[in-house]
């Protein structure tokens, strides 16, 4: 919800950068559901979402036996959502910050 208010303050170009940013950046559901599949136990799936610390835990103790990898079948799907959503809300700060600089630079040549 939060990064729809802040979308709604984008200009049409800055959304259409959003977008394609989006577009290679974000995390794909069916990747993710293809490493639990195969590497559930190694923690392969947390790695792609860049959870590497639960990852390297899942690896050591081989998915809390199994345990913590059938956890994983339910918990997959908003963990890739949260991952998305913070891709999405980094994004927006960088347009946002390069929309800062540029009114910065705009202002400094106008005074000079």
């Amino acid at each position: 919800m939060s990064s729809l208010i802040q979308k709604q303050s984008l200009t049409g170009e800055q959304l259409q950068l959003l977008a394609s940013e989006m577009t290679k950046k974000q995390k794909s559901s069916g990747t993710a559901w293809i490493l639990w599949i195969f590497t559930a136990g190694l923690g392969g799936h947390r790695f792609y979402l860049g959870r590497i610390g639960s990852g390297v835990a899942m690896m050591l103790t081989l998915g809390g036996l199994g345990i913590w990898a059938f956890i994983d079948l339910f918990l997959l799907s908003g963990m890739i959502r949260e991952t998305n959503e913070r891709i999405e809300n980094d994004i927006i700060s960088e347009i946002r910050l390069i929309q800062k600089a540029k009114a910065n630079s705009e202002a400094a040549a106008g005074k000079v």
